[in-house]
């Protein structure tokens, strides 16, 4: 009798160690499965960059981390913080997203403040001491209306949708302050296009001989590192005003 308690008391044992076992190997899957897909979402080959409740991915530019302030999520976007400073910028500074891209499919929405401005940088390098825009194109975000940028520049080169300085968007098409516009900024072997609410404003190409006269007649005609990569982060700027960017996803156009 004192045999067969203790082969019952053997069985009960070595099942209780089989259930924990057993029920405990699912959640381990489980939480490397929710870490795997954390480091990003991709969808029908779109890499959500920014999914409306979550800064992962962003940071400042020249910096490891997203800023402490200055930039928040406010009704699924992410918003800079006006500084009331204009051009001299906020507290956040500029972000990138954490991964260079070579040819891609960007699309994203974006509203601005009355009287407000920002930008949208792509193909952008980290050069040490040096700010962003000293390297990256930039697809204006303004107020069309009141800001004084608009009338600056030549031919409305610096009014919403353009390439900042060098090329005007036509038609010129962006919704007024306070709405949102839906952009898009295609780059593919040197070919870049703008898009602003359903029609491309612009197309250029990098590395040609227009290319590099249009440089020359800009204000970016002093620095070097301008326009010379075809390889970048994508950024959004810290202006001085209020702007908020939503939906903001990415394809890969690249071929290996």
């Amino acid at each position: 009798m004192k045999n067969s308690k203790f082969y019952y008391s053997f069985l009960f044992a070595a099942f209780v160690s089989m259930f924990v076992f057993v029920g405990c190997k699912p959640k381990a899957e489980s939480e490397n499965k929710s870490d795997q897909t954390a480091e990003a979402v991709v969808e029908d080959d779109w890499i959500v960059m920014f999914d409306g409740t979550s800064t992962d991915g962003w940071r400042n530019y020249g910096k490891e981390t997203f800023p402490e302030s200055g930039w928040i999520i406010e009704d699924g976007a992410l918003k800079c913080l006006g500084s009331g400073h204009g051009e001299a910028g906020g507290s956040g500074g500029d972000i990138i997203f954490d991964r260079k891209f070579k040819d891609f499919h960007l699309k994203l929405e974006w509203k601005i403040s009355e009287g407000g401005n920002s930008g949208i940088f792509y193909l952008a390098q980290e050069l040490e001491g040096e700010p962003i825009w000293k390297s990256a194109p930039e697809m204006q975000v303004l107020d069309n209306l009141k800001h004084i940028d608009a009338n600056l520049g030549k031919d409305g080169n610096r009014q919403a949708g353009s390439l900042y300085d060098l090329i005007p968007a036509v038609p010129q098409n962006a919704v007024a302050p306070g709405e949102w516009n839906e952009v898009e900024l295609m780059v593919y072997q040197g070919t870049v296009i703008h898009k602003q609410n359903g029609e491309v404003v612009l197309e250029y190409h990098l590395a040609t001989p227009d290319w590099d006269a249009m440089i020359a007649g800009s204000k970016f005609k002093d620095f070097p590192e301008f326009g010379k990569y075809k390889e970048g982060y994508i950024g959004l700027q810290d202006h001085g005003n209020d702007v908020w960017f939503r939906n903001i996803s990415i394809k890969d156009l690249s071929v290996e």
